[in-house]
């Protein structure tokens, strides 16, 4: 008994120092550069960089930033994109899991987000901007019906208002939510709920509103403020799909950054800061806002009111929603046309002749590109994988769960905005000799990664059956051996689609890489934002379908890598034992 209340005692002190270590790594390597990058964005948003002797601080630079022409023009746009579009993603994400929840399995509705989740943000918005442009698909197919011998002169992308950057981030956020709200639904007794809802006479919908948002909510809070936060600051979209004079808050200061003219990173770095402070002041508005609603709520239930109906809204949100995935399947299928195609009049729905031309010159165009896009997306989800198992080890073998604050650790470079310290970071890493380098691109790439990677794995890891390490152990493995030879081949699903996801995390990844490799390592999506603003479509539509295949092939070897290892294990179980 005492060797083994000794073993016990042993095995905990292991896990509090592992664990520690990688709270310390975490910290060293997330908080702190995010730290030091804001602190650098600070100083030069207060006239203080010497590099260019602004020695003095003042408030100039914010002067500067608000006598810019278009500076109020580009602030509302980046509150009516950003709020709009996470407001409509949030009622369609709720009223699509309403109004199908039960009627479509969890793997289905999976298999169904997947393309949607792994498609790069740069990759779907120039797919987006070929089938809503002037020629694009949509005004092809309406040109027949309506007689347009030529394309119509409508702004259908960089619209003024910003009604294409709008849709196109709800293409892609609306699955996600949809994915974290299934996820916090498989937390509660929903059937439950409907059953006593319905009995007591209320309809589907309003049993959803009443009933069950008000304990989804609170699971689904910090997502949310990733999506609002991301909205807010999106810069690829925002070149692609956006205003272009003026643009977004965001793109304006990518201008300011990195126009030649090095005065303007004062007004640039001021604006990184106002960025920042719009992100925190919309995470305020929804606080209140959740405060008001818990209010109304409350005034709500008590009233009663059996007679209202909530199903129409519920089937509007799944047709529209239905609509979205539509136009976003084409805008991908798009961008393999558009490779592909060679001669495509007006107002053809197909090209007329079709060439590999576009793909046959990888030495001097997208083999470089596609090269470092795979360096950066091996070592920067290996590294993240290797962390986050690390951490979740750690949590085991400790017996403590996560506390609030490491929560909150994990999520906090999804909450602050990038253009808000990458370039205070750049700053940093230029007085390091770290700039330009692939070490600084992996750094910086794993700072959004590792959140990505550990919420991917957290849930599953948690859900082992803890009876299998036990009865490792009580067959004398170690804590080393029991999680290189039972943890990790049980849990190699989970681990492969975690590591795919942080595959299409890097891949995404433009400001990060054009920032800390100082515009010397080309990836497919630097470049594929560069060359969309060109006129050649075949050469965009080669980087976007690489941009978008690499996410799909990691999903691919994700599935088929333990289906393969896996077969004869399946075997033996259909045919029993031998």
């Amino acid at each position: 008994m005492g060797k083994a209340l000794h073993a016990v005692t042993a095995h905990r002190a292991d896990g509090r120092l592992l664990r520690a270590a990688v709270l310390v790594t975490v910290a060293l390597g997330l908080v702190l550069p995010i730290a030091a990058g804001l602190w650098q964005t600070g100083r030069a948003g207060a006239g203080l960089m010497p590099a260019i002797g602004a020695t003095e601080a003042s408030l100039a630079p914010f002067q500067q930033l608000i006598n810019l022409p278009g500076f109020a023009t580009a602030l509302r746009l980046t509150l009516v994109t950003g709020l709009g579009a996470t407001a409509l993603s949030i009622l369609l994400a709720v009223g699509v899991c309403a109004a199908t929840h039960g009627r479509m399995s969890a793997r289905a509705s999976g298999r169904l987000l997947t393309p949607f989740l792994a498609a790069p943000h740069a990759a779907m918005a120039i797919g987006l901007a070929f089938l809503l442009s002037p020629s694009g698909w949509i005004a092809r197919a309406l040109a027949p019906v309506l007689g347009w011998d030529l394309p119509p002169m409508w702004a259908t992308v960089n619209d003024p208002g910003g009604v294409a950057l709008i849709l196109g981030l709800m293409i892609k956020e609306v699955p996600f939510l949809l994915l974290v709200i299934l996820s916090a639904l498989s937390q509660l007794p929903v059937r439950q709920h409907l059953a006593a809802g319905r009995s007591l006479g209320y309809g589907r919908g309003i049993v959803w509103i009443k009933v069950i948002m008000p304990q989804v909510w609170p699971l689904i809070r910090l997502p949310v403020m990733v999506v609002l936060a991301y909205s807010l600051s999106v810069v690829d979209m925002a070149l692609i799909l956006g205003p272009s004079n003026p643009p977004t808050l965001a793109v304006l200061l990518l201008r300011l950054f990195t126009a030649p003219d090095i005065e303007l990173m004062l007004p640039a770095s001021a604006g990184a800061l106002v960025q920042a402070l719009l992100v925190a002041a919309a995470f305020a508005l929804l606080w209140l806002l959740e405060g008001a609603g818990r209010a109304i709520g409350r005034w709500w239930v008590r009233r009663g009111g059996r007679g209202l109906s909530a199903e129409p809204g519920l089937w509007l949100s799944t047709a529209l929603s239905a609509a979205l995935f539509a136009a976003g399947a084409a805008a991908m299928l798009s961008l393999l046309v558009w490779s592909l195609a060679w001669r495509w009049p007006w107002p053809g729905l197909l090209p007329e002749s079709w060439s590999l031309r576009a793909w046959s010159t990888p030495g001097s165009g997208w083999a470089a590109a596609l090269g470092n896009t795979l360096i950066l997306a091996a070592f920067t989800t290996a590294l993240s994988l290797v962390l986050a198992i690390a951490w979740l080890e750690g949590e085991d073998r400790a017996r403590r769960g996560r506390a609030g604050w490491a929560e909150a650790l994990i999520y906090l470079p999804l909450l602050v905005p990038q253009i808000g310290f990458l370039f205070g970071l750049n700053v940093l890493f230029l007085r390091l000799g770290l700039s330009g380098g692939y070490l600084a691109v992996i750094w910086a790439q794993a700072l959004f990664v590792f959140p990505y990677v550990m919420i991917a794995l957290s849930d599953p890891w948690r859900a082992l059956d803890p009876r299998l390490v036990r009865a490792a152990g009580s067959l004398g493995a170690g804590p080393w051996r029991r999680l290189f030879t039972v943890k990790l081949p049980v849990l190699l699903t989970p681990i492969l689609t975690a590591a795919a996801i942080g595959v299409a995390v890097s891949v995404a990844q433009y400001l990060p890489t054009l920032f800390m490799g100082a515009g010397r390592i080309a990836t497919l999506t630097t470049d594929a934002v560069t060359l969309s603003a060109s006129s050649d479509r075949r050469v965009t539509g080669v980087y976007a379908t690489l941009q978008a295949g690499l996410p799909f092939a990691a999903y691919g070897a994700a599935l088929l890598i333990p289906a393969l290892l896996h077969r004869n294990r399946r075997g033996l179980q259909a045919g029993g034992a031998p």
